[in-house]
């Protein structure tokens, strides 16, 4: 196992781990109130104990959080969260529907790096530890919850309005 390799692919999944969380806090902040900024809560939850059972693989493997990588996340989130200004500036449904689209391939991402640890776990003994089945589940079922909040968005930004 390359744990140069291997560090580099934890990382990725670290900084792109902080740039979902910042783009979910951003959209609890344009829904206060709403049942969409409960929804939001609950998955950023969910993402943040995902976050941290990545964390404690990487503490347990000696892989410590790349700084240039801490600072492309929060480049990006922000270039985001411009981009998505500029696309819906009254903070609506598109705004929404770009936001959960980003999470959504998010989170499409946890689960493999989940289910490429498990992979790479039969062969190499320092990966077995986490609950790899467990954890890509959790990331299937928010991703199917996202779906529904998505599509909700995307018939809002696209119906013909009466």
């Amino acid at each position: 196992m390359s744990n140069q390799h291997l560090a580099t692919y934890l990382n990725d999944h670290l900084t792109g781990s902080t740039a979902a969380l910042e783009l979910l806090e951003h959209l609890e902040r344009e829904h206060v109130g709403s049942a969409t900024e409960r929804f939001v809560a609950e998955l950023r939850a969910d993402i943040t104990a995902d976050r941290q059972e990545l964390e404690a693989l990487m503490a347990r493997l000696h892989v410590s959080a790349s700084p240039p990588r801490k600072v492309a996340a929060w480049l990006a989130e922000k270039a985001t969260e411009l981009k998505l200004q500029l696309d819906d500036p009254a903070g609506g449904a598109f705004r929404l529907l770009e936001s959960l689209e980003g999470v959504s391939l998010g989170i499409e991402g946890k689960r493999l790096l989940w289910r490429a640890l498990a992979a790479a776990s039969r062969d190499a003994p320092a990966l077995v530890g986490p609950d790899y089945e467990r954890l890509q589940r959790r990331a299937e079922e928010q991703r199917h919850q996202v779906e529904v909040v998505r599509l909700t968005a995307a018939l809002a930004s696209f119906a013909a309005k009466s």
